[in-house]
């Protein structure tokens, strides 16, 4: 299977854009409940995606459901009208801080025969950050980690991204440690800034980060193009492996470089991800 890109967030309250978000392109939809969704429209976000999840007809791409804060009984009541639906691919937790909200959830979610949908695990906060790698190894149906950046924000009281670069690292190196995929980017709030958008997925990409969030169609391409391997990287990656063949300790490149059995695997996963994507 490909791994995912770009996920696409859309309110819970407005089927009709949720509709159009799960053709717009993205390889995953997030409909969401928590903070797109005013406070006098929880009820119904959580009934239309019910309703949803529910359909007879599978969605064109997966659906995950960010529900409320896991402090309150909107979260309880997420989960009891959700964890249960066919169409439901995975939930995103908000705000989590430690492995118990992880395994109560997990524990909650869980049907009667005892399976539980994909957990994604949102870090927002100092605590969250400093109890990555317990969340993230915390239970089976955790499959990945990401940051929340607007509330870690507000945290840790930073005002540019030079005050995130270590969270940044942290989600990263807890995600790759526990086994998990690599963590998407958390979104790009300015929609128009394309431009923008495509330098901070150049940064975020080379920390280790793969894909990201949006909250746009239109941002959708611009992550798809800075996450896919560049043409001069496939071609280094096709003589890594060329040269792999000699099935040697170190291995040399025509133009001189050695490299490592990590760099092969490295090599290999670019291709892989080359030739299952569409530019």
């Amino acid at each position: 299977m490909r791994p995912p890109l770009t996920w696409l967030y859309a309110p819970g309250d407005r089927p009709g854009v949720v509709a159009k978000a799960l053709t717009a392109g993205a390889d995953v939809v997030i409909v969401d409940l928590e903070d797109a969704v005013a406070p006098d429209r929880k009820e119904f976000a959580r009934s239309a995606t019910a309703e949803l999840l529910a359909a007879p007809d599978p969605a064109p791409v997966p659906v995950h459901v960010r529900v409320n804060a896991l402090d309150g009984p909107l979260a309880e009541a997420d989960l009891r009208a959700l964890a249960h639906l066919p169409g439901l691919a995975g939930l995103r937790l908000p705000k989590v801080t430690s492995p118990a909200d992880v395994v109560r959830v997990a524990e909650r979610a869980a049907p009667a025969e005892g399976g539980c949908p994909a957990l994604y695990a949102l870090l927002e906060s100092a605590l969250g950050i400093e109890h990555a790698y317990a969340v993230a190894t915390a239970h089976p149906a955790l499959r990945g980690l990401s940051l929340g950046e607007a509330d870690l924000r507000a945290d840790l009281g930073v005002r540019d991204d030079a005050g995130l670069h270590w969270a940044r690292s942290r989600v990263v190196v807890a995600a790759r440690a526990a086994g998990l995929a690599p963590p998407a980017q958390s979104v790009y709030p300015d929609v128009r800034d394309l431009r923008g958008l495509a330098t901070s997925c150049a940064r975020g990409r080379a920390l280790g980060f793969l894909g990201r969030a949006a909250i746009h169609p239109r941002q959708l391409p611009v992550i798809e193009r800075s996450y896919l391997p560049a043409p001069e990287e496939i071609e280094t990656a096709e003589e890594i492996l060329k040269a792999a063949e000699t099935d040697e300790g170190a291995l040399a490149l025509p133009d001189g470089r050695f490299v490592d059995r990590a760099v092969v695997e490295g090599a290999r996963r670019t291709l892989e991800l080359a030739r299952t994507r569409v530019p």
